[in-house]
């Protein structure tokens, strides 16, 4: 097959500060190298992976509505330590849903960030 995985996801926040510190504060991303570009923005990094491109809008182009994408539903990640993170939700005063999947041995976190993108994160049972 010539594909090897997923490279990453992109998206044009409507607050470009306040999803960067949503995936930074919150997921605990960190904001690493990004090329030179004409416009503003962050690529956010898990582990030594950039798994989220945050653009933000081109110099004179404020208030531009972001372009459709499709049926895109969420983004999933997988986690661990499951109650450190349910804290830290907790401690951020984002709710979240947890649904326990046990035909798989897999508890799952659903959010969303501040533009509504739906985020989930697996937790494979021990």
């Amino acid at each position: 097959m010539a594909l090897n995985g997923l490279n990453h996801v992109s998206t044009r926040p409507s607050d470009l500060e306040a999803t960067k510190d949503f995936y930074v504060n919150v997921l605990e991303l960190e904001v690493g190298p990004r090329p030179t570009l004409p416009f503003p923005g962050y690529w956010l990094y898990c582990g030594k992976q950039a798994v989220i491109h945050l653009l933000g809008t081109e110099p004179g182009g404020a208030g531009e509505a972001p372009p459709p994408t499709g049926r895109l539903d969420h983004i999933a990640f997988e986690g661990a330590n499951l109650s450190r993170v349910k804290d830290r939700l907790a401690q951020h005063g984002i709710k979240y849903d947890e649904r326990e999947i046990a035909s798989v041995s897999l508890t799952q976190l659903f959010m969303h960030d501040p533009d509504g993108v739906a985020v989930e994160i697996n937790f494979p049972h021990a």
